[in-house]
Parts: structure tokens; sequence; C-alpha cells
């Protein structure tokens, strides 16, 4: 699942950067969607990386079974 939120974050924010050339006026006065879109493409970043090193980390985890006989 942190896979796929990195993946959407990211997509979002460089659609953000480089797709959208203008926005509506009202959307530009309360906050500017470049920043809005290097926040996103951060977060995302962030997002791979870290479910990235949590799924290297579970795979490297042993189990032990211990038995006692009674």
């Amino acid at each position: 699942m942190g896979i796929g939120i990195g993946i959407l974050l990211l997509v979002i924010g460089l659609i953000l950067l480089f797709a959208i050339n203008e926005f509506p006026a009202s959307v530009q006065e309360v906050v500017e969607p470049t920043t809005v879109g290097w926040i996103l493409v951060i977060a995302g970043v962030l997002a791979l990386v870290l479910a990235l090193v949590m799924n290297n980390q579970r795979s490297r985890t042993t189990h032990v079974e211990e038995r006692r006989d009674m």
C-alpha cells in the first residue's frame, strides 16, 4: 500500500508541476499550485523510499520456532 500511495503522490505532484499551465485565479489566490506540486513530489519520493526500506526489512526477518517435548 505504501508504494501505491507514493506513486500516486508523485504523479499528482508532477502533473501539478508540468502538465497544468493555467490555474483558476481563485486557486492561485489561496495557494501556489507549483509549491503544492513540489510538496507532493517530495512526499511521494519519501513514501516510496520508506515503503521500500520497510519491505526490505520485512524480507530479512527470520522466525525461530522452539518446541519443547515433555
